[in-house]
């Protein structure tokens, strides 16, 4: 179950209602005038062309390529993992940045597709098109900095029982970087694209540096007026510190989440409500 004000409810409609909204009239195309025309446009138009001149015209398929998928199983994965590794995300990080961490994942697996099939030599002269649709660079984005925050948090796979998400993570990674040389090499880059965005994203938060919190700042409206209450003082330790959700996030990052003591998840668990708030 989804937590009150998670993201990730947000993120997996808009994929499905994305996939039923060409698909559907698709279908019903094909079965009455035996054409793909919907398909088709859906192709050209909302996914990622490696071709420059191409891509140049169609700007926008950076962020349109992500809520595309091409097949019922293709979509049907990308939202299950999206919403386990979600949940843990947003469990310990709040709710304020899935969809940022989505969205700067797939630019980052985008940007990686691009450059792959237009400077790495197996790949050049292919890019004519060629095109990628998916939420899996996005997906990998979340799965990565989660398991790069939560190392040692354990999740229960079927049929083989509790696994740590790093091995998940390092699994991962060793698939998608020994498929580069299979028929969907691009998408697999792609994926290696987000994975790197959202390991570097937790290791630069772990620092106190914090991209998209960053970026939700500048587009927060500020108050007008400043309210200074008397006792200003004696709330200033109500809410952690950056520096002690820092140092915790570490600690997590070192010996994982149940090597906290019960005031250091009380102060992440607040930290998380201010996130949410």
């Amino acid at each position: 179950m989804l937590h009150s004000g998670s993201r990730l409810g947000l993120l997996i409609g808009l994929n499905i209602i994305v996939y039923l909204a060409i698909n559907i009239p698709a279908v019903f195309e094909w079965a009455f005038t035996g054409h793909n025309l919907i398909s088709t446009y859906a192709d050209d138009y909302l996914s990622l062309p490696a071709y420059l001149p191409k891509l140049a015209t169609r700007f926008w398929t950076p962020f349109t390529y992500m809520l595309m998928h091409a097949s019922i199983l293709h979509i049907f994965f990308n939202m299950l993992w999206l919403y386990w590794m979600g949940q843990i995300f947003e469990e310990y990080l709040g709710n304020k940045r899935t969809i940022g961490l989505y969205i700067l994942g797939g630019l980052s697996g985008a940007l990686f597709f691009v450059l792959a099939y237009n400077f790495i030599p197996a790949f050049a002269g292919g890019a004519i098109g060629v095109t990628v649709v998916g939420a899996s660079a996005s997906v990998m984005a979340i799965m990565i900095a989660t398991a790069t925050l939560l190392p040692d948090y354990a999740i229960s796979l079927m049929f083989i029982g509790p696994v740590k998400l790093k091995w998940i993570a390092i699994v991962y990674l060793i698939l998608d970087f020994l498929l580069i040389a299979g028929p969907n090499g691009g998408g697999e880059i792609a994926h290696l694209g987000g994975a790197l965005f959202g390991f570097i994203y937790i290791k630069q938060l772990q620092r106190g540096n914090d991209w998209i919190g960053g970026i939700i700042k500048i587009f927060k409206s500020k108050p007008k007026l400043k309210v200074v209450a008397k006792n200003a003082d004696k709330n200033t330790n109500s809410l952690p510190r950056q520096e002690e959700i820092d140092r915790i996030l570490d600690k997590i990052s070192r010996s994982g989440y149940d090597a906290l003591s019960k005031q250091e998840k009380e102060v992440l668990f607040r930290a998380s409500k201010d996130n949410e708030g």
